[in-house]
């Protein structure tokens, strides 16, 4: 049992750590990142300097200043929550604090926690990879570009269309916060996903195929169940068996990057983002890691699970103030608060969020 107790007591330590640090540390972007644009700059991508929709600015998150590492609470071993510092949201937990995997039972201690694994942002130059800096890629492959428009009607409230890419980014495991703590993601800050080469995102009619359901709610009763999810997300987590809704951002169907309404490019971006991680579920390229089912490796979950992700801004202001007590939002939570002076002309009207997803794990196993 010492050896069992050990992994969780030193991520736990290793967390508050870094909780307690974050503001008097600063440290440089990560040498492989450096070398990470160099090769890219050296196979043909190209900074942009203009101004206008052909800027593609950006910067990679300072892993110490800019990310809010109170996220990761609270940590759990069972039902029992044993460390949340400013009282951080959390979903259910497997009650019994004793797991067991494999087919020859292996005994272990069930621990939850919040782990910092995706990143996902939202742009309006092709193949701008704000994260990474600022490195256009210009491979040379037509795209849309970010747009915004009016409809016919002339309602007054105009829509818009981003591109999106999403990236593997283990913070806790890159990091080394921890190195025999078996709950974590082993990888590396990698880009696993550009829009730019989906034929499906810029087109609503093609998208349905992987969202053929979303007839089933172009109706004002679905559309009107929406607003309930707001109210649900707005003082905790949104409503999971509303899996159609994305809380104040709207519907979460079509799963491409145009956004009827344009309110804002926060509130845009934050939709975005919540579509892109719904597509990657839908595609099976993002996997539950929660609730019982998780507790001795990823499942299959084509339906995203929204109450399963918690959101931090990190560009192009990283949102590390906390609204009470808290500086991560879930998934459909309103932007009148926390995206207030979050965006800027030119230079901040692209956006990163870092993504923290609900981890439960067997440790022991």
């Amino acid at each position: 049992m010492t050896l069992l107790l050990a992994s969780p007591l030193t991520f736990i330590l290793a967390t508050a750590r870094l909780v307690h640090l974050r503001a008097r540390m600063a440290q440089s972007v990560p040498g492989f990142v450096r070398t990470m644009a160099l090769l890219l700059a050296a196979v043909g991508a190209n900074p942009a300097a203009s101004a206008g929709i052909s800027t593609c600015t950006g910067r990679f998150p300072n892993p110490i200043t800019d990310i809010c590492w109170s996220c990761i609470l609270p940590i759990s071993i069972g039902g029992a929550r044993i460390a949340n510092f400013g009282g951080q949201e959390d979903i259910a937990n497997p009650a019994s604090p004793v797991c067991n995997c494999g087919l020859n039972p292996a005994i272990g201690l069930s621990v939850g926690f919040w782990e910092p694994a995706r990143h996902v942002e939202a742009v309006r130059k092709p193949f701008c990879l704000a994260s990474l800096g600022g490195i256009d890629l210009d491979p040379g492959i037509a795209a849309p570009e970010a747009a915004r428009f009016t409809r016919a009607e002339g309602d007054g409230d105009g829509g818009s269309f981003y591109q999106a890419h999403y990236y593997t980014n283990p913070l806790l495991y890159w990091l080394e916060v921890v190195t025999d703590f078996p709950c974590l993601e082993r990888g590396a800050f990698d880009l696993a996903y550009l829009t730019e080469v989906d034929p499906l995102w810029n087109d609503d009619e093609l998208t349905l195929i992987l969202n053929p359901d979303a007839v089933l709610f172009a109706n004002p009763v679905a559309v009107a169940a929406c607003a309930a999810d707001c109210v649900a997300a707005t003082t905790g987590f949104g409503v999971a068996k509303l899996f159609w809704c994305a809380g104040c951002q709207g519907g979460i169907y079509p799963l491409d990057g145009h956004v009827l309404y344009h309110m804002g490019g926060v509130r845009t971006a934050a939709l975005i983002a919540q579509r892109l991680t719904a597509k990657m579920h839908r595609e099976l390229l993002a996997w539950g890691w929660h609730g019982r089912a998780g507790l001795c490796g990823p499942y299959f979950e084509p339906v995203m699970d929204k109450t399963a992700y918690k959101t931090q801004l990190t560009y192009p202001i990283a949102a590390t103030d906390k609204e009470g007590g808290r500086c991560c939002q879930p998934f459909g939570r309103s932007t009148v608060v926390w995206g207030a002076g979050k965006e800027y002309p030119v230079r901040g009207e692209d956006f990163a969020f870092m993504l923290f997803r609900k981890r439960n794990c067997c440790a022991g196993y």
